[in-house]
């Protein structure tokens, strides 16, 4: 099957265009192909037109749509759209469509303007859009073969991708709160009537928290491990940088500016942890999510106090919270195992252990970088098997909705036991 008007007559399989469009809508970064060389103007803005709604979600785009035309929102709408951004279905609908509209297309806007002005050689104003709203929806598609490789000195374009890739990850109540609070803030400055400071929210704390740690955390890993064992990039700094990019874009955005492959081990192993947690609860990130990774934490400091309660700050997680937190980290472990185990079939199966080593890491590699929506890679997508190409499209599926919403569906046809049996302790460890 071929898409000459996309693809400049070079051919494009149906596979394959079925795998760079399920990339693109689930944010994840993925390709076969080379999206700057390989696709042409409109094939590039079909992918860009994909990535921006999948970023913020089919759902979204729908009920803002709904509103514009003066329909009214159906109770199932206006709670869908609540519980897939806020996780609460009560919040005035109609406002939060637009401002999360108004923001996104704000950030997106200075983020081009941004990149375009830092190096307009470098990024045309197509490509500063292009590359913004990819950096900002955490999709990590890119128009040049080697990604952000160029600029991995510059701390400008660093900076811009960045903060894009952090403000895209956190989630839009978070960042509705903390403009919120920083407006507030402001006219308190600047007003003679000194009101009482609004207190951030617990969850906003959390995440901001959690996001924090593992950046840095994740900074101080890479750094070291690749000044110890690594290629040598010169000076400290550049070095610094990089390894704060890639801790940063780990977060399911899928730039690099770093050659994947040539990492080490260790940078790679941790990597496979930040990809698989992922970013924050509403947001355009994948993964298990940060406050799921911080009630597991919380939990285990807990065992070892010997509390019964998990705390996180002043408040404890009520036990349903926990049990999702559980459910979900059992859940992505057995898909992540599974597709590993049938990719490592349809990959190279019958290759023998002592011609295939290495070829484990860059599998799980791939499948963890696929659940998560987050796009890096060893090298291995390009050369992907069908059967490979279909795991992965689906384990981006499966990723973008959430495996949440997959225990969701099957919770609501379970019927609630109105009995209980006798428990007994079972030797455990």
């Amino acid at each position: 099957m071929r898409f000459d008007w996309c693809d400049g007559g070079q051919g494009l399989s149906f596979i394959d265009a079925l795998f760079t469009s399920t990339s693109a809508i689930c944010v994840t970064g993925l390709t076969v192909v080379d999206t700057g060389s390989y696709f042409t103007a409109p094939g590039q803005g079909i992918i860009l037109l994909l990535i921006q709604l999948g970023g913020l979600g089919i759902m979204t785009y729908t009920s803002l749509m709904l509103y514009l035309l003066g329909r009214r929102v159906s109770l199932g709408d206006r709670m869908a759209v609540g519980l897939s951004l806020l996780h609460d279905p009560r919040f005035s609908l109609r406002g939060f469509l637009f401002r999360v509209l108004l923001m996104t297309l704000a950030i997106e806007g200075c983020g081009a303007l941004a990149l375009w002005l830092l190096d307009p050689s470098g990024f045309s104003l197509f490509s500063a859009v292009f590359h913004s709203v990819s950096a900002y929806c955490n999709a990590g598609f890119s128009l040049f073969p080697d990604s952000l490789v160029h600029w991995q000195r510059d701390w400008g374009v660093n900076v811009v991708f960045m903060v894009l890739i952090t403000a895209g990850g956190l989630g839009f109540y978070v960042l509705n709160e903390c403009a919120r609070l920083f407006l507030a803030r402001f006219k308190r400055l600047t007003s003679k009537n000194k009101t009482p400071c609004q207190r951030m929210s617990w969850h906003t704390r959390v995440v901001l928290n959690t996001s924090f740690f593992l950046v840095v955390g994740g900074t101080i890993v890479i750094f070291f491990a690749e000044l110890a064992g690594g290629e040598s990039f010169g000076a400290w700094k550049d070095e610094l940088l990089m390894a704060l990019f890639q801790s940063v874009t780990c977060r399911t955005a899928g730039f690099n500016t770093m050659e994947i492959a040539h990492m080490t081990n260790v940078s790679l192993v941790f990597m496979l942890f930040l990809m698989l947690v992922g970013g924050s609860p509403g947001s355009c990130a994948g993964g298990i999510k940060t406050t799921t990774i911080r009630a597991l934490w919380s939990f285990i400091v807990a065992q070892f106090k010997g509390s019964s309660q998990t705390r996180i700050g002043r408040f404890a997680l009520s036990s349903s919270s926990m049990n999702k937190a559980f459910t979900l980290v059992v859940f992505a472990g057995f898909i992540v195992a599974g597709a590993t185990v049938v990719l490592n079939i349809s990959e190279g199966g019958d290759i023998p252990h002592i011609q295939a080593r290495g070829h484990f890491l860059e599998t799980l590699f791939e499948v963890i970088s696929a659940y998560g929506t987050v796009g890096l890679s060893t090298g291995l997508t390009g050369s992907l098997s069908p059967v490979g190409k279909v795991v992965v499209i689906l384990l981006m599926f499966v990723g973008r909705l959430g495996p949440m919403w997959l225990l969701s569906a099957l919770q609501s046809w379970q019927a609630e036991e109105r009995y209980r049996v006798p428990e007994q302790d079972l030797p455990l460890g």
